[in-house]
Parts: structure tokens; C-alpha cells; sequence
């Protein structure tokens, strides 16, 4: 048994890492496990009282709360009820998601909630403006930028038959950090390169910059880290709900934490990372592909992380799930639907929303929902009018389905939280088809 497991009472400890260390060379000293215990408890005391539930929820600042559905301000003042929870904030886009809501952004103290920084770890948005591409080439050769879209990656949930492609991250020692992370390296093999399910999209942007008026044309995705990061989600989030059973009453499933100080923690931390590195290293296979079977050079490229945990010098990390980092003077995507726009915003950094944005223009209702209400012939007429051609179309990421991103946009503003750098419109869109998660 490992000192952190048989210690995991004291996590909340100020000195929890130098007790693990002691405690571990004990044991491998040949000491009984409650013999460690009691010694540990003769050195540093006994463990800290079991934690619960705050009366009330720590201060929560919601952008757009018209705009957000009373389940998702429910979820979100449920984890500032949490002992580490020092401050949330709610993006207007936000929906109920699990323990987080999509859109939610939240501050703990040296801890970490996987389910709160989301199943597709690193899920985030990708965008290559081509050079010497002007829109109206675009619009001309739309067919074949669909056409060639789907020979450069594969939508959808599982693997591929065999590898598609190689990355440099596929090399990363990281990889030999855990047993978890050896499995994992396979699947990594045959998913890199690949595109998700669900809301992953792969789409021809027509924009221009709001300053210059300059146009461009772009390549943007948006997806995650994969099987790679649900498995790792999953897995530590399994953990973080036992660990936090130990030292804590009456905290609800999925809403467990782990201690950023003890060894569960930093593996947490070093596997979100890696399978951030993943969810890029997937975006830049795709777009390396795309520009090469075009011909065509990348200008520049912008990205942004939107399911991630950030720690902060001061002990803090910030989760963001389903939300857009927006430090001062940092770029970041926010895209619509299929058929609305989408935009390039340059951050403010306003703290009382710990410096994020939305990530997208929000579901209006569940999937489940949208099959009900949405037939294909409703779907297609949308993305018809808008002049999108369009491969994988499914009815529950229908436009329909969709809040309007011009409203989500103009409550961001309004709040000082982003300013509008570029707006685009999507000329070819690329889907799975199928149901999946966010």
C-alpha cells in the first residue's frame, strides 16, 4: 500500500507531501501500516476533521445568466459549495455537463476535480489561415476543400484499423510516467491525427479582420484528445470520487477533487497535460496534411485549449471547462454552428470571470431533444440557406440546436470580458454524423 492511500485522511494537511515521504520510507522499512499510523499521528497529529458541504457557495459571476439554463447555475453553485472552491464563473454559452457545466469555470486550492476539467481533456479550437487563398478561390473550389478534408483525418468514435499518421508525441517519455499512460500509448498510435464525434467539426472559414477589413480563408477544427483523455478522465475522476470519500461527507458523485500536493494529483496533472500535447498534436497532423495535399502555406496559426486545468503560482487552478482562456492581449477562437459565425477574440483579462470566455454559441437544448424536435429535412434547409456545404450532417448539430453566438457574443463584450479581432463564416463544414458528447 502506498502512503498516499493509506494516509489519504490527511490530504487536506498543510505538510501532506513531507508525511507521504516519511510514511513511504517507513514502509519500506518494514513497518506495519498502523504502525505507520500511529507514528505519523505522534509527529503531525491526528488527521484533519472530515470535510462537507459549505453552508453556502463561494462568490459566482455569470455572464449572459438569461442566456444560461437554471440546471447549469444549480451545478455550478453545487461545486462552490466544495471545501477547496474559492470563486466560479458561468459563461453564457453554458449547459449541464457532468458536476461542472459546460461553460463553467472554477478556482480551487492546490486540489483538482477531473470531471470538472471534462471527459475530452485539451478539447480546443485549431485555426490555420492560408496564405495566397483568397474567398472567392474558395468558394470555387469548395468540393474539392471538402474532398480534401476527409482524406486528412477520420471522424467519430474508436480507431482506425491502422495509424494515419506519426507525431513527435508519440515519443514523449511522458508516456512511460504510469501504468495507465503505457496502455494508453498504443491507442495514441492509432487515434493521432483523428477527429471526434459529436460537436468535433473540421470546416473552410471565410472571414476578415475587423480592423483592417483585410479577408482570409481558414482551415478550423475543433476536437480533443480523444480515447487518450476520456480513458484518463474517467479513470482518475473513478479515484478522485474514493479519495475524496475518505476525507469527506456528503460530497456527490463525480464531484470528487484530488490534492494537487499528493502523488494521485500529479499524476493527474502530468496525464491532462499529455493528453493536451495529444488533442494538439492531433490538430497539427490535420492541418500539416490539409496544407500539403493543397499546396498551400500556413500564414498563421491561432489555438486555445477550452476543457483544461491551469495552476497558478499561488496554489490556485483554474478549471475551465467548455470555456475559452482570455488573459489580456491572448487570442482565442469562439465558433457558432454550422452556419452562423464564428469568431477570433483577443482576451481582457477581467478577474471576476478568472480571465475566461464561452467556448462556442451553447447548446439551446440536449441532443436527446434536438432528435425530437429537429427533423433532417429542418437540418438541411438551415445549412442550405446559408450557402454551407456540408458532409456528416447530424439533426442534433443542427443550427437549430444551437443558442444564437451573436447574442453570446454581445453579453462577453458588454462585460468586458473579449474584443472581437476577426469574424468568419463557414463555407464547408466536416462532421461525423453521429451522436456523441461535448
Amino acid at each position: 500500500m502506498k502512503a498516499a492511500q493509506l494516509l489519504a485522511d490527511y490530504a487536506d494537511h498543510p505538510a501532506f507531501r513531507q508525511i507521504c515521504r516519511t510514511a513511504n520510507q517507513m514502509l519500506r522499512d518494514g513497518m506495519e501500516p498502523a504502525a505507520v499510523r500511529q507514528e505519523v499521528a505522534a509527529r503531525y497529529g491526528a488527521p484533519p476533521e472530515a470535510l462537507k458541504l459549505r453552508e453556502k457557495p463561494q462568490p459566482l459571476k455569470i455572464i449572459g445568466e438569461h442566456l444560461v439554463e437554471p440546471g447549469a447555475i444549480e451545478q455550478i453553485r453545487t461545486a462552490l459549495r466544495l471545501p477547496p472552491a474559492i470563486r466560479g464563473a458561468l459563461m453564457p454559452d453554458a449547459h449541464q455537463g457532468y458536476a461542472l457545466p459546460v461553460g463553467g469555470v472554477i478556482a480551487y486550492d492546490r486540489a483538482v476535480a477531473p470531471y470538472q476539467v471534462g471527459v475530452d481533456i485539451g478539447c480546443r479550437m485549431h485555426l490555420s489561415i492560408l496564405a495566397g487563398m483568397t474567398p472567392a478561390d474558395a468558394q470555387r473550389e469548395r468540393q474539392h476543400l471538402l474532398d480534401t478534408i476527409t482524406k486528412v483525418t477520420v471522424f467519430g468514435i474508436g480507431s482506425p484499423k491502422k495509424p494515419v499518421a506519426t507525431h513527435s508525441i508519440l515519443s514523449d517519455p511522458r508516456w512511460r510516467a504510469t501504468k495507465l499512460l503505457r496502455e494508453l500509448h498504443e491507442l495514441a498510435k492509432l487515434q493521432i491525427g483523428t477527429s471526434g464525434g459529436g460537436n468535433h467539426f473540421a470546416e473552410i472559414v471565410v472571414g476578415e479582420w475587423l480592423d483592417t477589413g483585410k479577408p482570409f480563408v481558414g482551415l478550423l477544427t475543433h476536437s480533443g484528445s480523444r480515447g487518450v483523455g476520456a480513458k484518463i478522465a474517467n479513470y482518475y475522476a473513478e479515484l478522485a470520487d474514493r479519495e475524496t470519500a475518505a476525507i469527506a461527507k456528503g460530497i456527490p458523485r463525480t464531484y470528487g477533487w484530488l490534492s494537487t500536493e499528493s502523488e494521485a494529483g500529479q499524476e493527474y496533472l502530468l496525464s491532462m497535460r499529455l493528453a493536451g500535447d495529444f488533442a494538439r498534436a492531433n490538430h497539427e497532423v490535420i492541418h500539416e496534411r490539409f496544407a500539403k495535399a493543397l499546396g498551400v502555406p500556413v500564414e498563421r496559426v491561432i489555438e486555445n485549449h477550452h476543457n483544461f486545468a491551469w495552476e497558478e503560482r499561488n496554489g490556485l487552478v483554474i478549471h475551465r471547462k467548455g470555456a475559452t482562456p482570455a488573459e489580456a492581449g491572448v487570442l482565442g477562437i469562439i465558433p457558432g454552428s454550422m452556419a452562423t459565425a464564428s469568431y477570433i477574440v483577443e482576451g481582457l483579462g477581467d478577474k471576476a470571470t478568472l480571465a475566461s470566455a464561452a467556448h462556442g454559441a451553447g447548446r439551446r437544448f440536449s441532443r436527446s431533444e434536438a432528435r425530437r424536435t429537429i427533423t433532417p429535412a429542418m437540418a438541411a434547409a438551415v445549412v442550405r440557406e446559408a450557402g454551407v456545404l456540408v458532409r456528416g450532417l447530424a439533426v442534433d448539430e443542427s443550427p437549430l440546436a444551437y443558442k444564437d453566438i451573436e447574442a453570446v457574443m454581445e453579453v462577453q463584450v458588454a462585460a468586458g470580458l473579449i474584443r472581437p479581432v476577426a469574424r468568419m463564416r463557414p463555407l464547408v463544414v466536416v462532421m461525423s454524423g453521429a451522436p456523441g458528447e461535448d
